[in-house]
């Protein structure tokens, strides 16, 4: 018996023994390639040397020190580093010890902001649907899905507005182009901040790059730069989440790049350390930061572990093997050849309605009906059934539920690391073809629909 309180208390899972490159070796021996990165959070693989060494040096020297009385060396390396390669503004950088705890960070820093400058009447939050930024109670008030939102709604944050996510497959209409898809949902936030009182927002929230609730989805076109001028007009803070679409995973090392397009806050976690330790970080513009230094001179939030040396050690050497070894050209390649042969295996498929993603940050949509776009039957469990299929072909993906509404909708998302090859993508995708297979064969003829549109 376990007494581990594990977070599927019913599920017997295997037991990872050790890590080699893409891999994970079980105490059976089995080997899993790691396609999703765990929860794209594996970058460089699970046994990178320069990592491993650089944790040990920085044990060696010291592995703890509270920021109430030290700075420390590798923290401040990395907040060099990463401020060197950040879009617009961005100056400073507020670490943390995971993506949660950088979006509550980004929200009460947002927040305090305002309080700073004169303006404490901006309390609201506007977020999209079908979104996620973290599980803290900040986070999940902000983020939209459904699902995980309903047993804990009476504890969520009430100063929250949802709006329409970006989401072309599902929404788009059969007459618009990408670009006019793109202004009309971006109009949504608009008319919320109008709704609201134009003085009364602080921030509005999204993922560049849609990852674990929808599987990858990407702007369309002038949709993120539309955002960034009705939140410039109405004096809104703009808040990327990239915790998960982040530090490289689309192509370039802030997902905000692709669309040329700067926030005034931005949250980064999971492939800033690789899982090497755990680390997170908030980097804010040099307005914000100007703002609390002239006037109460102290942002009232704080972690134990903030700026933790040896996770600070862990994600200034992962990002520097990065950059040494241009990883990010590798993620454009291999991206594009994911993508590629996502394509020519799925997309004719009967039952997936959508391949999508950038760099290696790809999924598919599955579908009962291509025409229709109709989802399967929540009650199937379809995603579930194929991590199941997967990780029986020692294949790790990360298949979700919910897709469309937090209850409609499957999905599988790939995050491979970046140190992938094209033989690696091969196997990948030839696996995943045989799990997705597999889990559609156990449904039994015929296949059943959803009687929910």
């Amino acid at each position: 018996m376990t007494h581990v309180f594990h977070r599927y208390p019913l599920t017997e899972m295997p037991s990872a023994a050790r890590g080699d490159g893409i891999e994970i070796i079980d105490t059976a021996g089995k080997r899993y390639i790691d396609a999703s990165g765990g929860a794209a959070v594996s970058c460089l693989g699970h046994s990178h040397p320069v990592v491993i060494q650089a944790i040990k040096d920085q044990l060696d020297a010291i592995a703890f020190a509270h920021t109430s009385f030290f700075t420390n060396a590798p923290m401040e390396a990395l907040a060099d580093a990463l401020v060197a390669a950040a879009p617009g503004t961005l100056s400073q950088v507020y670490f943390v010890s995971g993506g949660s705890e950088a979006v509550e960070a980004a929200l009460k820093l947002a927040r305090q902001y305002f309080v700073e400058i004169g303006e404490p009447e901006r309390r609201y939050v506007v977020a999209r649907r079908q979104s996620y930024h973290g599980n803290t109670i900040g986070a999940l008030s902000a983020g939209g899905n459904e699902w995980r939102r309903a047993q804990f709604a009476p504890l969520l944050v009430p100063n929250m507005r949802h709006i329409a996510p970006c989401y072309a497959y599902r929404d788009m209409a059969a007459e618009e182009s990408e670009e006019a898809y793109g202004l009309r949902v971006a109009s949504e936030l608009e008319a919320a901040i109008e709704e609201l009182g134009p003085k009364s927002v602080a921030a509005f929230i999204a993922e560049p790059v849609v990852g674990a609730t929808a599987g990858a989805v990407p702007p369309v076109p002038g949709y993120l730069a539309r955002i960034r001028e009705i939140c410039d007009r109405h004096g809104v803070l703009l808040i990327f989440d990239e915790v998960m679409c982040g530090m490289g995973r689309t192509g370039a090392l802030y997902a905000c790049d692709v669309d040329g397009v700067a926030p005034d806050l931005l949250a980064i976690a999971k492939g800033l350390g690789a899982g090497y330790q755990p680390v997170g970080a908030v980097l804010a513009s040099a307005e914000i930061y100007r703002a609390i230094c002239e006037g109460s001179g102290f942002f009232q939030h704080g972690h134990t572990y903030m700026g933790h040396p040896t996770a600070c050690a862990a994600a200034l050497a992962v990002q520097r093997v990065i950059r040494d070894d241009d990883l990010l050209a590798n993620v454009r390649a291999m991206g594009a050849h994911l993508a590629d042969a996502l394509q020519e295996r799925f997309g004719n498929h009967r039952h997936v309605g959508d391949v999508r993603g950038r760099g290696l940050f790809q999924a598919i949509e599955l579908v009962a009906d291509r025409t229709t776009k109709q989802p399967f039957d929540p009650a199937l469990k379809l995603h579930a059934r194929i991590k199941s299929e997967a990780m029986a072909r020692g294949l790790m993906c990360y298949p979700m539920g919910g897709t469309i509404d937090g209850a409609q909708g499957d999905h599988v998302l790939l995050a491979p690391p970046f140190i992938v090859s094209e033989r690696d993508i091969d196997e990948i995708v030839g696996r995943l073809g045989e799990a997705v297979e597999a889990a559609l064969a156990a449904l039994g003829p015929p296949i059943r629909l959803t009687d929910r549109g």
